[in-house]
């Protein structure tokens, strides 16, 4: 029964990503970093597959915010930010009821937190922020920052670092950095930035930049869609990783229809089974 809930909660939170072209992969890669670095540190496997678990599940508040806000191209306006930032009490409120909301209730609520009390919902110190929020909020913001988004292209992960040193010991743990420093040394990383589930190299449109869902199944010639610009593109592989080719363009709502990462889905089971009975 647990396993099963489990998989409804990954369920869960894919449908939710499933809403924003730009985001495909973030959350599977949230959660890969998250168990790394709690490994890395010393943590349990119990504990590390808890926190890559969190990591899935951080962003499922962004049901709540309306598309034009969560997919616009500019910069929010203060009004907008406000919107933003209501997603971690939404998500909140969505878990509690589920019978293994004490599992992830801390991350979906407190990943925007920082250590100096700038951070939101609730502005809490250094003391009052869980330790899986304080892993999951440092590398949700590695992740965002390279990755791309609709207002920017991803950065390299070099000046993505900078931007976590800056924040060392203000908004995020100066240990944690510090160990996932180590990491990005070791190349650990790298299997997972720039992939949208296991072994699967993001893809996106060349046009407009969100990401196209591509299965491990796809072959040279398999023909994908881009939701946002409706672009249709052929595949082609060139080495490790497909490039995208425009084709043409479709209408066809069946074709723009979201997908659910069952890559990822998949793969993260065998993490979690038989982990919380």
């Amino acid at each position: 029964m647990t396993d099963s809930l489990i998989k409804s909660l990954l369920v869960l939170a894919d449908a939710v990503e499933a809403r924003d072209p730009y985001t495909g992969g973030h959350i599977w890669r949230v959660s890969q970093f998250s168990k790394l670095l709690a490994v890395k540190i010393g943590l349990s496997e119990k504990e590390a597959v808890q926190i890559s678990l969190g990591g899935y599940l951080h962003d499922l508040g962004k049901i709540g915010i309306p598309d034009d806000i969560l997919k616009k191209k500019g910069k929010l306006s203060e009004e907008e930010y406000a919107v933003i930032k209501t997603h971690p009490l939404i998500g909140q409120n969505l878990i509690k009821e589920h019978p293994l909301s004490d599992l992830v209730c801390n991350p979906i609520l407190e990943h925007h937190e920082k250590l100096d009390g700038t951070g939101y919902p609730y502005g809490l110190g250094e003391d009052e922020i869980a330790f899986s929020s304080k892993i999951i909020g440092l590398v949700d913001v590695l992740d965002a920052l390279t990755s791309t988004r609709p207002y920017r292209r991803e950065m390299p992960i070099s000046k993505a670092f900078q931007i976590l040193d800056a924040g060392s010991g203000t908004h995020f743990d100066s240990n944690l950095i510090t160990h996932l420093k180590e990491l990005k040394e070791n190349e650990d990383l790298s299997h997972i930035i720039g992939h949208s589930s296991p072994g699967i190299p993001l893809v996106t449109c060349p046009v407009c930049g969100p990401v196209l869902t591509v299965p491990r199944t796809a072959r040279t010639g398999d023909v994908v869609f881009c939701r946002a610009c409706k672009g249709k593109y052929e595949l082609h592989l060139n080495l490790d990783k497909f490039d995208a080719e425009m084709v043409g363009m479709t209408e066809n709502p069946v074709e723009l229809q979201p997908e659910l990462n069952s890559d990822a889905v998949n793969e993260l089971m065998k993490d979690f089974v038989g982990k919380f009975g």
